[in-house]
């Protein structure tokens, strides 16, 4: 007898599959108001098992950002729903606008501009923005590109490109390279105006991905993996894509 989802488990491993996750560690980077992670060896292989102890915030590495971190009242990681963590991917790619700006920030023109090449961004997709800024791991200083007085800067989402794309294109989540959804640059007057609409709207994101440049524009599959850790405002995920 023919089992149709076994067969269609055949044929997507035929596809391309990219890991859009970092590796993370005590010495990876982190978000600048974090103690360093914690790897602790409790027991070896003498004593008859290898266990490790592990210590670090919700938001470390690759991770996702449940409503609740930002949304008094909103869903837990654990309360996500297990289709929402399988989407269809679209990449925006901004990261020649970028190379030019540190403090660039995704308007909704760069969308429409998007939509002229690949067509209408489909209701229920996972929007990552390129932005190749995760080239520059695995070094902390480099990520968080601080200037002489101290100040960060790295690229972001404007808030009318996100409300443009969760209230006209009705998108599911959003996600990328970057700590934060805001630009440094921006939070200085608005705050992180963009992740709390994202997150009190009931949506999550995916923060410090990695290998956008490995996928297409329009096609893939975002799958993201985290643990139903009970009453996690956040939490490390294995995010990964399947390509058309």
């Amino acid at each position: 007898m023919t089992n149709s989802l076994w067969n269609t488990l055949s044929d997507l491993k035929k596809h391309q599959w990219v890991d859009l996750t970092h590796e993370f560690g005590p010495d990876t980077p982190r978000f600048a108001s974090f103690n360093p992670a914690k790897f602790e060896t409790i027991f070896t292989h003498k004593d008859g098992f290898f266990v490790k102890q592990y210590t670090f915030a919700g938001q470390y590495g690759t991770h996702l950002d449940p409503p609740v971190h930002f949304a008094e009242g909103g869903r837990y990681i654990d309360e996500l729903e297990l289709q929402e963590l399988v989407l269809p991917l679209v990449v925006i790619d901004l990261s020649e606008k970028v190379k030019e700006n540190d403090d660039y920030v995704l308007t909704v023109d760069d969308i429409l501009e998007w939509e002229k090449k690949y067509g209408k961004i489909p209701e229920g997709s996972f929007v990552a923005f390129r932005s190749d800024w995760s080239k520059r791991w695995p070094d902390q200083d480099k990520l968080l590109n601080l200037d002489k007085n101290g100040d960060e800067h790295y690229p972001g989402w404007s808030i009318d490109a996100l409300k443009f794309l969760y209230e006209t294109r009705k998108i599911a989540a959003n996600g990328h390279e970057t700590f934060d959804t805001d630009a440094p640059i921006e939070q200085k007057t608005t705050g992180f105006q963009g992740e709390y609409y994202v997150l009190k709207e009931d949506h999550y994101q995916i923060e410090v991905m990695t290998n956008l440049d490995k996928v297409p524009p329009t096609g893939a599959i975002i799958f993201s993996i985290v643990p139903k850790a009970q009453k996690a405002p956040g939490f490390p995920v294995r995010s990964f894509a399947i390509l058309p």
